[in-house]
């Protein structure tokens, strides 16, 4: 929500944020190609591919024209990777998350809440799943109808009371009628390639560095500078790329939430109950698709953050929403001094 104001409304957002999303997923296979330029880079550095024997500019040539060679290798790779994730990312979410499905009849309110809202949507309604944590948290994975799937932690469902709860569905219910769901799925298997990738050059570097010194060539010192420094540009790049595709969706799904419950204050109150208690075992993929993630990182102005701080969102429903923070409105109201009154003489 943050960015739009009443003239514009929500559909024009998600467009927009959809369309800026394209661009980036697009960035990730520019950023495959820096790593094969900087593989090679450090190959001839190393000696593993031989030198040019002329100057600085000549080896860099020399390792552009190995890149387009290697390239189509890097990318089958990378499509035969995209295509194992594709398929097993569900699996994959459920062995490292603890999640377990759930049936109506071992948990009819959470189910009969979902279920209302994607009647009320007339969409297929996703599996649900539930981790037992007492942490406060959820995320929505899949990657098409049928397939799609929200999970819940055992804390959520103990500590949110009805409306609360239902708004934290619709929020999931949200980021799949969006695909955002798809969206940051397909960024986190892009990222995954480029991740190891990275670890490869790095663990290359460290083992070049107790044996061979330097190959043939004599550039070998500035060749290893060029390919260590484009290898980290473009590993920070792709983190810096799957951070910003959440963030701002989540002011979306809060906002898709209001719409779907019409109850703007259940969801301010349950994003305040979440807040500071949200945390669960998780890898850094992962987290940018939770509710609300506490290992996000606040510095260089928010650039590694997945989600933005939760009284942003709270302030950006209370302004756009007309929502109220009534636990916030109470709790201010208790440090109130009490007034007395004097009497007159």
């Amino acid at each position: 929500m943050k960015g739009f104001g009443p003239a514009v409304g929500i559909k024009t957002f998600i467009w927009q944020n959809n369309a800026r999303s394209a661009l980036l997923l697009a960035g990730f296979p520019v950023l495959l190609v820096m790593l094969v330029f900087a593989v090679n880079v450090l190959a001839i550095s190393w000696g593993l591919i031989g030198s040019s024997g002329g100057a600085l500019q000549d080896d860099l040539v020399l390792a552009a024209d190995n890149s387009l060679r290697s390239i189509p290798v890097a990318l089958l790779g990378a499509v035969i990777w995209f295509a194992i994730a594709y398929f097993g990312q569900q699996s994959l979410i459920d062995a490292i998350t603890g999640a377990r499905p759930v049936s109506r009849t071992a948990e009819p309110q959470l189910y009969n809440l979902l279920e209302n809202l994607c009647i009320s949507r007339g969409i297929t309604m996703p599996s649900l799943r539930i981790i037992e944590t007492h942490a406060l948290n959820a995320y929505a994975s899949g990657l098409h109808d049928g397939q799609y799937c929200v999970t819940v932690t055992r804390g959520l469902l103990e500590r949110l009371d009805r409306d609360e709860l239902e708004c934290v569905l619709a929020h999931e219910l949200t980021h799949i009628l969006n695909r955002d769901v798809r969206t940051m799925v397909i960024a986190s298997i892009f990222a995954g390639i480029i991740s190891v990738v990275a670890e490869i050059i790095f663990r290359a570097l460290f083992h070049s560095g107790r044996g061979r010194r330097g190959g043939d060539s004599k550039n070998a010192v500035p060749l290893m500078l060029i390919g260590l420094a484009i290898g980290v540009i473009g590993y920070g790049l792709a983190i810096v790329i799957r951070m910003s595709l959440s963030r701002t969706r989540e002011y979306v799904a809060d906002a898709g939430a209001v719409e779907l419950t019409k109850n703007p204050d259940a969801m301010i109150s349950a994003l305040r109950k979440v807040s500071g208690v949200s945390a669960i075992k998780a890898p850094e993929e992962l987290r940018g698709m939770l509710l609300d993630n506490t290992a996000d990182k606040s510095g260089f102005s928010g650039l590694f953050a997945t989600h933005p701080p939760i009284e942003r969102r709270i302030a950006a429903l209370i302004e756009f929403s007309c929502g109220r923070d009534i636990a916030f409105e109470r709790e201010a109201a208790a440090y109130q001094p009490q007034s007395t009154s004097v009497p007159l003489s």
